[in-house]
């Protein structure tokens, strides 16, 4: 049924969390997992409308190769984990806008399950941020698995998401 998982990750718990879910319906399918880190290009707009003049030097020449290293270093520990599991996958770290990025690349590279993880923001918090998953949620022909965090932040665990304590899979 899944044979390529998309996992989009921004490096966060509940991105882990998220993994984690994509990673037990990997081994459980057989499927590899696409591993999808997007460097915001909206911080390069904030960088040239307020920045000193050639503030999109600046950006392009020291926060960009920041934000890229951050998102690799996002990949290689899920890619740890994975490794962990024999699971295969697939990194890449883009520029971009996110919402629109995860969209795209699960249409280019035949995706079957893109699974995310949501911080459970609501109301004004919601609505000044916006919300990566939801519009993904939207724009997506692709099913979504939305993974809510859990209120310890994300605790690693080396147990399948299914098999964790309080976790009431079997109970569906």
């Amino acid at each position: 049924m899944y044979d390529r998982v998309l996992v989009p990750t921004d490096g966060s718990d509940p991105a882990t969390e998220a993994a984690d879910h994509g990673f037990d319906l990997a081994e459980e399918h057989g499927a590899s997992v696409h591993l999808l880190y997007v460097v915001e290009a909206d911080y390069q707009g904030t960088v040239e409308a307020y920045g000193e003049p050639g503030g999109m030097a600046t950006f392009t020449e020291s926060i960009l190769p920041a934000l890229e290293a951050e998102g690799e270093e996002a990949a290689e520990n899920l890619e740890a984990r994975a490794a962990q599991r024999d699971i295969e996958t697939t990194t890449e770290v883009r520029s971009g806008r996110a919402r629109e990025d995860i969209v795209r690349y699960a249409e280019e590279e035949a995706i079957d399950l893109i699974v995310m993880g949501t911080h459970g923001r609501s109301g004004v918090e919601r609505l000044l941020l916006g919300s990566v998953t939801e519009r993904v949620l939207r724009d997506s022909t692709v099913p979504v698995l939305v993974v809510r965090a859990s209120e310890e932040g994300g605790e690693e665990s080396d147990e399948p998401a299914d098999e964790r304590e309080g976790n009431d899979a079997d109970d569906n």
